[in-house]
């Protein structure tokens, strides 16, 4: 059957429901990961970090020196992308 033959074939109702189904399908996924991408781009302050990574907050100081985390500041406050902090996190190998 060809391309022509099946949309002879098909009423514009059922085409209608047929895209309907389709943009809804990937509308979905769409915000899915558009979710999931907003969630670690977010900004944390400096207590949500150290509550998060259960860490005091010496140990934060010491990581931010040494260059392991990534700090930024905005009006005297310091903040913490999410991602950056788990991107991170390392997997222990035993």
């Amino acid at each position: 059957m060809t391309t022509s033959t099946i949309l002879q074939s098909v009423s514009t109702d059922q085409l209608t429901e047929l895209l309907t189904n389709v943009f809804k399908t990937q509308l979905e996924d769409f915000k899915k990961e558009f979710t999931t991408q907003t969630e670690n781009e977010t900004l944390m302050t400096r207590e949500q970090v150290l509550e998060l990574l259960q860490i005091n907050a010496s140990t934060l100081w010491h990581w931010q020196n040494k260059g392991r985390i990534t700090v930024y500041k905005f009006a005297n406050k310091c903040y913490y992308k999410r991602s950056e902090l788990m991107a991170t996190i390392t997997p222990l190998n035993k």
